[in-house]
Order: C-alpha cells, then structure tokens, then sequence
C-alpha cells in the first residue's frame, strides 16, 4: 500500500512536521515492523516512519510506549459523542455501524458531519428499511430502529410483490454511500429466507459486503440453531456471490463455535469471500423486548433467569422481573459464552476484533473491549501475541472494506502515507477497567489517540473540543 522506513523522511528531508512521536515502539501488521521508530505527521497524513528523528514544530516523547495503527472498530452502535469518547479511551480511531445499519443513510451521515470526535460510517440496514417500508416510518436511526418492539416489522411476512420494494430501499441507501447491507435478521423473524436472498443479491450487484446477525444462535434441533442459521447465509453468498461478514461469531456459536469457525475456514478455502469477529467478553448484551427473548429463548441459549443482568439496578431476573421487563423494555447482559470460548476465537487467524457496544451504561465491551484483549488476553494469558492483537483491530478491519472503499487503505498502517490515526498505548499498563456493575470506565494504558494528526486523547485525558472526525463513506 504505502511505504515504510526512511522513504518518507528522505522525501520531506529538511521540511518540518506539525508533530513527531518520537522514540515509540512502531507495530504495523502489513509489513511486520516491530521495532523503535519515529513517527513524522504532516497535514493529517504519516508522512514518514525513520530511524532519524526529524524536525518537527512539536516533537512529543513516546519511548517506551507501543505506536499502532488506530483501532477500527466494525461493530459500534454507539454513534454519539458519549461513545466516541468512550471509544477514543479504548484506542478507538474509527466506529463503523455495520451490523444494524441505518435508514435512511445520507441524514444519518449529514448528522455527524465536522461535529465527530473519530471517523465514522455505516451500512443500509435491512431493519431499518424493513421497518420504513411496513411502518412507514423513517425516524429511528441506526439501532434505535430494534427500540420499536412492534411485531408488525418485526414479525411480519413481506409478500413476493413487496420484496422489490424492500430491494429499492437499500439499493437507495447504497446509493447514498453506505459502506455495505447491515442485517439483524434474528431480530427480524418474519424474514423469510427469500428475503434475505433478496438483499443479498443488491449487495452483490453493488459489490458490497453484508454483515450479518444470523438468524438464531445457539442450539436448536429442529431449526438447526446457529449451525443451520451460518449455512443459511453461506448458501446466499454462494448462490449469489456477495461477500459476507458474521457479526459476533461467539456469541451465536456459543459451545458450538468450533464448528461455526469450522465452516466459515472451509468456505474460505473453496474460494467464499466470508469474514467474522468477536468481543472479548462471556456475556452478550441486547433489548429484552427484542425477538432473541422470544419463547424458548432458554433452551437455545441454554440459559436461565439467573444468566441475565440488569446493568441500571445490578439485579439478576427472576421469571417475575423478566416478565416485567419484558413489557416496560430494557438492555440487559446475559451470560452464555464459555471464556474457553473466547479465548479459542481470539487466538484463531480468521477472527477479528470488534465491540458491539451499544452504550456505554449497559455493557462494558463499548468502553473496554480493546483494551481488555491487549492486556488480559495477550499480555496477560498469552492467548495471543501482541502483534497479531493489533492486527485483529487494525489491518484485518480495514482489508475488509478496503475492495469497497479505497479509503480504508490508507487506515491500519503505520506508514507513510496513511492516515494519522494513531494509537499510543503502554504495553505494561493496559487493560480494560469497565466491568459489569460500572461499565462507564476509560480503559487505562491508553496513553494518545490521533485521529487524522489531531490529538483526542492525549497524556490519558480527553482533549476537549477538537472534532477530527471524518465520513467513511463510499463513492457509488
């Protein structure tokens, strides 16, 4: 993509940077740096990474610190600027909505615009255009959407002669530039699978990726649970050639994730474009009201009342609390991944990292899921090395999208020519500090955070009014 070493400083030789980070530990996964660099920063952009240390008009000391490529985020429903904070704590330089989507797509993006703290960008959401089209109501954007709980979008059955419609729909929004289809298809029961067929042939026309909730998780023999929901998907993308992404692999697969690795590596191996990710955490998190929670919700995730927390009080549900939340509405937290799990899915090459934070009040992977790998899970427990840690949240996100957005090519580098989006964390200090019953918690070790050459966290404080920001977006 871009060059590294001591091309960049011989270019601009005698040219003074805006800001030199001097003296850190530089770890770019393309090419395999790992080793003390300094890092030359001009017009937003790294203009050069050298072993000499360049003039600079600030030149800030970072030696003894670990210089990566921003984290990027494919995950992150939290698109205020609370969760850009919280975000930017966790090393964060770019959240991209992907899995829920938005409609419609070009407000959405005008709402952002020169007002975000880190870059940002999102799919078109069948959930969202779904509900458009049955309640005809455009008004709840992103995964606000999953906040209407009537069973009229979410449940009911689109005829044959209203799929073109919904078709229109989410090719207006790639029109309108959104980064690929977003689907929450277990919280869309009345999907059918012509329907998510449907969309996955708009995706493959325009060429892009769907990022996909399957449509059930765990076990289930009759339907054949998050098996049979991961062949239902693999079976569209072959039939149509849509590049595919499973969200939250863990989190579906539960004990059964093995076997769900299992086939996404076999499908790669047969020439299928298919990717997935995972969060560093036992417990899922998601709306009570919401179709997941449906009847024999125990028996699919293998969980009862007792597995649920209710992050506002703390309490753990009884069939009575359940049953009220259930009619007053909720998030909660629930426990159903093995850390056994976890830790196989983070050590597995084809796994990325990514948060599916939601706010950071309910559950703590918003605000500390890359932290949280970096220290406990590769520092800590070696469950994988440092190096490959950074990779799953910098070059692995940003080849994902990079077919479809040349942007993302100048994003999980450190090189130059890419853009400054940098994370300076303390290798020693690191790890996540939000849990379950305080989940609003930086996450310590994160010492600087760039994004496009401008400082939003800086010697571990927030930097104020500085909004860097910019769309992720592509050009239809």
């Amino acid at each position: 993509m871009v060059s590294a070493g001591n091309r960049g400083a011989a270019r601009l030789r005698g040219q003074e940077y805006d800001i030199v980070l001097a003296g850190g530990h530089v770890l770019d996964p393309e090419t395999g740096l790992d080793a003390t660099r300094h890092v030359g920063i001009q017009g937003g952009r790294i203009a050069a990474v050298t072993t000499e240390l360049p003039a600079a008009r600030e030149t800030l000391d970072v030696s003894g610190l670990m210089v990566a490529p921003g984290f990027i985020d494919l995950h992150a429903h939290g698109q205020d600027s609370e969760s850009y904070r919280y975000y930017a704590h966790d090393g964060v330089t770019t959240a991209l909505e992907l899995e829920i989507g938005t409609f419609p797509v070009a407000r959405w993006y005008a709402e952002r615009d020169g007002r975000a703290l880190i870059n940002y960008g999102v799919t078109v959401g069948h959930p969202g255009a779904r509900r458009a089209l049955l309640r005809h109501d455009q008004s709840l954007a992103g995964a606000a959407a999953l906040g209407d709980t009537s069973r009229t979008w979410t449940h009911g059955t689109l005829r044959d002669a209203e799929l073109p419609s919904l078709d229109t729909l989410v090719d207006q929004g790639l029109a309108e530039g959104a980064l690929g289809v977003g689907f929450g298809i277990a919280y869309t029961p009345g999907a059918s699978r012509q329907e998510i067929l449907h969309l996955f042939r708009v995706a493959a026309r325009r060429g892009v990726v769907c990022f996909v909730h399957l449509r059930e998780g765990g076990r289930d023999p009759e339907s054949g649970g998050s098996v049979g929901a991961l062949q239902e998907v693999l079976a569209d993308a072959t039939a149509t050639g849509a590049a595919l992404h499973v969200v939250h692999v863990t989190s579906m697969g539960q004990s059964d994730t093995p076997f769900l690795l299992q086939l996404i590596a076999g499908a790669r191996e047969h020439g299928l474009d298919v990717t997935t990710e995972a969060y560093p955490y036992t417990a899922a998190s998601t709306g009570i009201q919401s179709a997941v929670f449906d009847r024999g919700w125990q028996d699919r995730m293998g969980i009862g009342y007792r597995d649920i927390l209710y992050p506002p009080t703390g309490e753990r549900l009884t069939r009575t609390s359940f049953q009220r939340l259930r009619r007053t509405g909720g998030v909660v937290v629930f426990f159903i991944i093995p850390d056994s799990i976890v830790r196989l899915a983070l050590a597995d090459p084809l796994v990325m990292v990514a948060s599916d934070g939601i706010s950071a009040h309910g559950h703590p992977r918003l605000a500390g899921t890359h932290a949280r790998v970096l220290g406990r899970y590769a520092r800590d427990s070696g469950a994988l090395s440092l190096m490959d840690a950074v990779r799953k949240m910098t070059l692995m996100p940003a080849q994902r999208l990079e077919q479809t957005v040349p942007a993302m090519h100048a994003k999980g580098r450190v090189q130059a020519g890419a853009d400054a989006d940098l994370t300076v964390f303390d290798r020693v200090k690191v790890l996540d500090r939000a849990t379950y019953e305080r989940p609003a918690q930086f996450s310590d070790g994160i010492v600087h955070v760039l994004v496009n050459g401008t400082f939003v966290v800086r010697n571990g404080a927030s930097v104020a009014q500085v909004y860097p920001g910019r769309a992720v977006r592509r050009t239809p």
